[in-house]
């Protein structure tokens, strides 16, 4: 996969799902340029989509592709070493299920230490200002300031964070130091020798936001040295090396408390935004942890909900089996549910859809 045409990466070097990819396509031996967005680029890459988000690749063949975990996907099913998607297929929607449960739902605390935090959000906001606003007709504090605006209004107050719902974001964040930290002290990757879908759907939060912003960044050297070497380790890694190690075979039992956060908090939330989105509602409204919470419907995580359901109904019988007795009877029970429609974007668009799909 290293010779030939190469890919188009735009993105930006901030973002928490170009960090994703870009670990990912550096792991496979995928060739790619990186192109730092700005707002022209993005509205050009938003056209050619449908969907105004980030990343965004150009493939060899001059298609596009902006979803980091389908994007994935198309290139694991190629035949091209190191191969990084477990073979087994149970063990395979193990690893599916808890990138899906990385990307979305350590979602909020990555956006919440960004622009909840004084320190933070001014360096933040000035970071974007400089670079995506960096064609922006204004100065440079009146970006800041935009910027700064947007995103707490827009990650902060429309997310559902509020005094009652903020501290179980921050513990969120510490109880996933918590079982992450013994995993990384005993094994390079979650499930072994070789990272899997899942370590990338981790890496996004971890390498951009966790890793990399002043108030989590400081908390994680404190707290879990071992997961904060693992980040390292996955941007270090090479093809060359990862194909000389051994292939996933097993999803060994210490992830149990991360199956855990997927089956109690995360399956609940996206079966009750499934619902509020088919039924048109603007916003979801469910309970965590006995708080209540209300945030705007996302029809991408009504897709993410029926992808899981499909990947899960795939499964043979034993397979199966096997997998719905490491879950919750419950979280089984919805992933077995007949697949309902979910919300689609058009390919190309006139008007692309917002940040909502993601």
């Amino acid at each position: 996969m290293t010779t030939g045409a190469r890919y188009r990466l735009h993105g930006l070097k901030l973002s928490y799902f170009t960090g994703k990819l870009e670990a990912y396509f550096r792991a496979k031996g995928v060739p790619f340029d990186y192109i730092e967005m700005d707002l022209a680029d993005f509205r050009r890459c938003a056209r050619a989509t449908g969907i105004a988000q980030m990343p965004q690749v150009e493939m060899r063949s001059g298609a596009w592709m902006t979803d980091t975990t389908d994007i994935i996907a198309h290139f694991e099913a190629a035949a091209a070493e190191p191969r990084l998607k477990p073979a087994d297929p149970g063990i395979a929607f193990i690893s599916l299920l808890l990138e899906d449960l990385f990307d979305e739902w350590l979602w909020r605390p990555a956006l919440y230490f960004r622009w909840a935090f004084a320190e933070d959000a001014r360096l933040m906001s000035s970071q974007l200002a400089r670079t995506m606003l960096r064609d922006a007709p204004a100065p440079l504090f009146l970006r800041r300031q935009f910027i700064l605006r947007r995103q707490r209004r827009t990650f902060l107050k429309r997310d559902g964070v509020t005094a009652t719902t903020a501290p179980q974001i921050e513990h969120l964040y510490l109880r996933t130091l918590a079982i992450l930290e013994p995993i990384f002290a005993v094994r390079p990757y979650l499930f072994g020798g070789r990272p899997c879908e899942a370590d990338f759907g981790l890496f996004g939060p971890f390498f951009r936001h966790f890793s990399s912003d002043p108030t989590p960044a400081a908390i994680l050297r404190e707290r879990a040295p071992h997961t904060l070497a693992w980040v390292s380790r996955l941007w270090a890694a090479t093809p060359a090396q990862l194909a000389a190690l051994p292939v996933v075979t097993e999803a060994p039992a210490d992830l149990a408390p991360l199956l855990a956060m997927a089956c109690e908090e995360y399956l609940p939330y996206l079966a009750a935004n499934s619902d509020a989105t088919r039924a048109g509602k603007n916003e979801v409204r469910w309970t965590n942890f006995g708080e209540p919470w209300r945030t705007p419907i996302s029809p991408y995580r009504a897709r993410c909900l029926a992808s899981l359901q499909t990947a899960y109904q795939a499964l043979d019988a034993t397979a199966s089996s096997t997998i719905a007795a490491r879950l919750t009877p419950g979280a089984a029970s919805l992933l077995a549910k007949p697949i309902t429609p979910s919300v689609t974007p058009t390919t190309p668009s006139t008007k692309p859809r917002d940040r909502n799909w993601r």
